[in-house]
């Protein structure tokens, strides 16, 4: 799999951290708290978009790292509103450098499929701006295998490729695994997946009558309503506590596990509740482990649909 590095030529830590929080859920002190609590487990590699809290995910990260910043790998996002049009995507990459108060980014991501863009217009202008060194990689975000593929053959036109994707990925979404992953190995393309705890599901805090995003924001209320999602949930707070673990612990661990690595996002609203997600890092994630998390949740079908394939 491809290894993304840091301007210093160091490789990337295994897992990210993810500021949607900053400036919104978390006031500026609980962000440089889980900043520095994320340094401290060894993370380099950052995460924010635009569009994030108005923009103020993106100040408080560029404020966090401007001290240290080749040591820190940063990737932000554009296109979320306002399609992937030439025009569009400068206007918001404009947005971005002064957002982070920075010239150059390491990664840039598309944030979604833009059905009405040409792809050539779309990525010349992503080759444009790393061939001016205003970025060295280029990712996508919630595209689906074919589309990434098709925009991989305009890359290639172009004389530079895609580098990472960013799909959603974990324990009761795993719709990645059919495509998406095997084919950023084939490609060699970085994956870093986002809400590894599906929404704070997999934390377990849910079956104990918390509140979150899932009974807060409808779109995950729907996104993770069905009902075997949260026996799934169940299932793994109980192995967690026969295990001596936190159930957030396991569910991050075991989406970095996966045998193509993805490099999963973490993220929260405080330095406390990021402890669990934390401890995932050092976590002894052994074959029978990984074994008996994976067969809480059904395994998908591979992309041909022939079950015996997954024998």
């Amino acid at each position: 799999m491809k290894q993304l590095t840091l301007i210093n030529g160091r490789q990337t830590s295994g897992f990210v951290f993810g500021t949607m929080q900053f400036g919104g859920g978390a006031d500026a002190d609980a962000s440089q708290a889980m900043f520095n609590a994320s340094r401290a487990a060894g993370i380099t590699h950052f995460d924010t978009a635009v569009g994030y809290t108005d923009g103020n995910s993106a100040r408080i990260l560029g404020q966090l790292a401007e001290p240290i910043r080749d040591q820190v790998y940063i990737a932000t996002k554009v296109g979320s509103k306002g399609g992937c049009g030439r025009a569009n995507i400068l206007a918001q990459w404009d947005m971005c450098k002064a957002q982070l108060k920075m010239d150059a980014v390491d990664l840039l991501y598309l944030h979604r499929w833009d059905d009405d863009t040409p792809l050539i217009e779309t990525f010349e202008t992503m080759a444009a701006l790393q061939a001016s060194g205003a970025i060295r990689h280029i990712g996508v975000s919630n595209y689906a295998a074919w589309q990434v593929m098709k925009a991989q053959a305009v890359c290639a036109s172009l004389g530079t490729k895609i580098d990472a994707i960013q799909p959603m990925y974990n324990l009761v979404k795993r719709q990645a695994e059919v495509e998406l992953m095997p084919m950023a190995a084939d490609q060699d393309m970085a994956i870093i997946p986002y809400s590894p705890l599906g929404g704070g599901l997999l934390t377990g805090k849910y079956s104990g009558g918390g509140t979150g995003r899932l009974t807060q924001d409808a779109r995950y209320g729907a996104r993770y309503g069905p009902q075997h999602m949260h026996d799934t949930a169940t299932a793994l707070t109980q192995l967690a506590n026969e295990l001596g673990s936190h159930p957030a612990t396991l569910a991050a661990a075991w989406a970095a596990a996966h045998k193509t690595q993805p490099q999963p996002i973490l993220s929260a609203r405080t330095a406390e509740q990021l402890t669990p997600s934390l401890a995932a890092i050092s976590f002894d994630m052994t074959a029978e482990i990984y074994a008996k998390i994976s067969a809480l949740a059904p395994s998908p079908p591979p992309a041909t649909d022939r079950l015996e394939e997954n024998t």
